[in-house]
């Protein structure tokens, strides 16, 4: 419990002696006198003071033999996996800064080529038809808005915009295409030709601006998405046949069938049912009583018997009906009780018959 006492009065020790290694005038320190006079002595010696090699030396061998292991002297050195680990977070860290960068950039700009690159990467960790279609279509739609703020721009700037825009458009509304057609799904299909109108008046906006070099290759665009309207209303019109498509393709993906379109056997449309029209009236029909029989309630059980022809010019003889049909039953059995056992008793008097009894 004494240890922080013991600290403050080394501290103070440690002060005193500070204070007496630079004395005031008029002040003397004589509890620091010897070690004083050690100091006084070094600063005398000055230079000369310091030990030699060979001292240096010696005393380093007596440190080493009290520790029982010489003193290594460790120098850094870099490691081939850590040099490693530095050079790909390096590269990761500068592909990142440029990625950042051309997200900005336009057909005709040095980082252009590494902003199709990065789409390419994201195609690549995209998965699944539709969700690779969208993919394409979002930049395709990218190439149409980098148009209206390429400025001063060259023709072949403009065409290489037009001609990734195409190439997009077709890989997406083929996979789009086919993923709708094996769905029968009338929304994907409208949303396609949805979008290609938009993009065909954006592109129509753009008119003017174009280059007259590049114009016939915007012309190509526009025409390409017309082409994908009347694909899409084409499909949409034989979702429901039996045959939608040729099984062949082009460009665009599948190619439509044509013809007279033959309704799925599921998607027909059942014809109504006639309403069931009311019995005619039941003339009143006087059954004979039955006694001891019961009388089925299932008329199906009743025995079918012959009209009985009515004849002309005379009154109709009343109707027979068959008797019920009477439940089965098991047959009774009559109960028999067996013979009763012969009793037999010797003779009473010698000569006579024995006597027996049953």
């Amino acid at each position: 419990m004494g240890v922080p006492g013991r600290f403050s009065r080394e501290r103070g020790e440690v002060e005193r002696f500070d204070r007496a290694l630079e004395p005031s005038p008029g002040q003397s320190h004589g509890e620091f006198a010897d070690e004083l006079a050690v100091v006084t002595a070094l600063r005398e010696l000055g230079p000369t003071g310091a030990p030699d090699p060979e001292t240096r030396e010696r005393i380093r061998a007596e440190i080493e033999g009290r520790l029982g292991e010489p003193v290594a002297r460790r120098r850094w050195r870099p490691r081939m996996a850590d040099l490693v680990a530095a050079g790909i977070a390096l590269a990761l860290g500068l592909v990142g800064l440029t990625l950042l960068l051309s997200k900005n950039a336009v057909p005709g700009d040095t980082l252009y080529d590494v902003k199709r690159a990065g789409e390419a990467t994201s195609l690549a960790f995209t998965f699944g038809d539709e969700a690779k279609a969208q993919k394409h279509l979002e930049f395709a739609a990218d190439r149409v808005t980098e148009l209206g703020r390429m400025t001063d721009a060259s023709p072949a700037a403009y065409r290489t915009a037009l001609d990734d825009f195409g190439t997009d458009v077709r890989a997406g509304v083929a996979q789009l295409t086919a993923a709708a057609t094996g769905g029968n799904d009338h929304g994907q299909l409208a949303g396609l030709e949805s979008w290609a109108h938009d993009q065909s008046n954006l592109l129509a906006a753009e008119q003017s601006r174009v280059p007259a070099a590049a114009a016939l290759d915007l012309n190509g665009a526009r025409g390409l998405l017309t082409r994908v309207q009347e694909r899409t209303t084409a499909l949409v019109s034989r979702l429901n046949c039996y045959e939608i498509t040729t099984g062949s393709f082009d460009e665009l993906g599948l190619l439509p069938a044509k013809g007279a379109c033959t309704q799925q056997p599921s998607r027909l449309v059942p014809a109504p049912s006639p309403a069931p029209s009311s019995p005619p009236p039941s003339s009143s029909k006087t059954v004979p009583p039955t006694t001891g029989t019961s009388t089925p309630s299932d008329p199906d059980l009743a025995v079918p018997t012959a009209p009985t022809p009515t004849p002309t010019g005379g009154t109709a003889p009343p109707q027979v009906f068959a008797p019920p049909i009477p439940t089965p039953s098991s047959p009774r059995l009559t109960p028999t009780s067996p013979p009763p056992p012969l009793l037999s008793f010797p003779p009473l008097l010698p000569g006579l018959p024995p006597i027996v009894i049953g």
